[in-house]
C-alpha cells in the first residue's frame, strides 16, 4: 500500500524528500508558509559535499542539473588573522573539485521545478500538528499515513516527538552583502577571492562568500548575549575596531541593512523514542552551527535516506525504525564536529586552530 506523506517545510529537505518520494512513485504535498519559492532571500552559497547533498541530489535525479548550475571556483577558501595576514589558503583547483558551490535559491529553484504542479502548497499555514494530522489556517485538516517535520530549527512538528528546543551558544551574526563587487567594491572583492573567507580572532570573525550574480555574502560573527545589538553598524564596526581596514570594509561597504543571526543548536546526539505516524528530518531533527557545513548536505541527506526507507519497506513504521536508526548517529557526530569547530574557531589564538585543521584537511586530500 502506497503510503500518504505530508511535509511541513518547502526548504532544501523537504523539496528534496518530495522529489526522490516522486522518482519512486510515492505522492507527497509539502506544505510551505511562505507565498512563492522566492519570497524571501534564500540565504548564501553551499557546498554540497559527495557523501551527502550530491548524493541526494543523484537520488533525485537532479544531478546533472545541479552540475550546470554549480560554480566550482566556489571552492575556494582563504583564512586570515585579524590583521588580513593569510594563514592558509586553497585555490579550488587545489581542493579536489568534490566539493562545487551553488546559491542557495538557484538550488531551490532546480528542486521545485522538477516536482509536479500542485505538490508544493504555497502560502500554507501549519497551525497545529498531530501524528496523521495537520490543521491549517482556515481551518482545513489534512490527514496522511506520516507526517514529516521538515520545518526548521523552531519547528512545529518536533514537540510531538521531543522536549528540546534549540538553545543560543552565544555567538551570533550580523549579516550583509555588497553587490556589483568587481566594480563597485574591489577591495574586498579581492580579499575575498573567488570562494569563501575566514578573518578570525578570540570571539570575532569576519566570513565572507562570493555568491553568484557579483555578490559578497558577509557574516560578522561576535560573541555576544545582546545578538540585537550587531544591527547598529557603528556599534558592530567598534568591535571590529582592531581588524585590519580592509577586513572592515566588508562591514563598512555594504549594501544592505544588518540582520542579527543568533546561532542556536539542539544538544549533541537529540534523538526520540518512536511515535507512530511522525518524523523529523533536517534543522527540525538536528539543527547546529554552520561550522562544520552540513546543516543543508544533513537536510538534503537525511530526505533522500527517509524517502528510500518508505520506499524499500511495505509498513512506514518499520520504515521510520529504520531510517532514524542511520540518522541518529550520523547526526551526532556532524553536531558533535560543528560543537568543536565553532569553539576552534574563536578561541584564543584564533586562527590558529582553524588554519591547521585545514592544513590537515589538505594534507588528506
Amino acid at each position: 500500500m502506497t503510503p500518504s506523506v505530508a511535509i511541513v517545510g518547502g526548504g532544501l529537505g523537504g523539496l528534496t524528500l518530495a522529489r526522490v518520494l516522486h522518482t519512486r512513485g510515492i505522492p507527497s504535498a509539502v506544505y510551505e508558509l511562505d507565498p512563492t519559492p522566492a519570497a524571501r532571500d534564500q540565504g548564501g552559497t553551499l557546498d554540497l559535499h559527495e557523501e551527502s547533498g550530491q548524493r541526494a541530489l543523484a537520488e533525485a535525479g537532479l544531478l546533472g542539473e545541479f552540475r550546470a548550475a554549480a560554480r566550482e571556483e566556489g571552492e575556494a577558501l582563504r583564512i586570515l588573522d585579524r590583521h588580513g595576514v593569510v594563514r592558509f589558503e586553497e585555490t579550488a583547483d587545489a581542493s579536489g573539485g568534490t566539493r562545487p558551490e551553488i546559491d542557495r535559491g538557484v538550488l531551490k529553484r532546480i528542486l521545485v521545478d522538477a516536482l509536479p504542479g500542485g505538490v508544493v502548497r504555497w502560502g500554507a499555514k501549519v497551525t497545529a500538528v498531530a501524528p496523521g494530522k495537520l490543521t491549517l489556517a482556515g481551518g482545513d485538516v489534512v490527514e496522511a499515513d506520516l507526517v514529516v517535520g521538515a520545518d526548521g530549527a523552531w519547528s512545529k512538528v518536533r514537540p510531538l516527538l521531543s522536549p528540546a528546543e534549540p538553545a543560543y551558544s552565544g555567538m551570533a551574526f550580523a549579516e550583509t552583502k555588497l553587490s556589483d563587487v568587481d566594480e563597485r567594491h574591489r577591495g574586498p572583492a579581492a580579499l575575498v577571492g573567488a570562494g569563501s573567507m575566514f578573518a578570525l580572532a578570540e570571539g570575532r570573525g569576519l566570513i565572507a562568500q562570493r555568491t553568484g550574480g557579483g555578490w559578497i555574502r558577509v557574516y560578522a560573527a561576535v560573541g555576544t548575549p545582546d545578538p540585537a545589538g550587531l544591527a547598529d553598524r557603528s556599534r558592530l564596526l567598534e568591535v571590529f575596531a582592531d581588524f585590519d581596514p580592509r577586513l572592515r570594509a566588508l562591514v563598512a561597504e555594504s549594501d544592505s541593512a544588518l540582520i542579527p543571526r543568533p546561532i542556536h543548536a539542539l544538544p549533541v546526539g537529540h534523538r526520540w523514542a518512536r511515535v507512530p505516524g511522525v518524523t523529523l528530518l533536517g534543522d527540525a531533527a538536528h539543527v547546529m552551527s554552520p561550522f562544520a557545513g552540513e546543516g543543508a548536505n544533513l537536510a538534503m541527506l537525511d530526505a533522500a535516506e527517509l524517502a528510500l526507507a518508505l520506499a524499500g519497506h511495505d509498513d512506514v513504521e518499520n520504515a521510520l525504525a529504520a531510517y532514524e536508526t542511520a540518522m541518529f548517529p550520523r547526526a551526532e557526530e556532524a553536531a558533535r564536529s560543528s560543537a568543536d569547530n565553532l569553539e576552534a574557531s574563536f578561541a584564543a589564538g584564533a586562527p590558529a586552530a582553524m588554519a591547521e585543521q585545514m592544513l590537515r584537511f589538505a594534507a588528506g586530500h
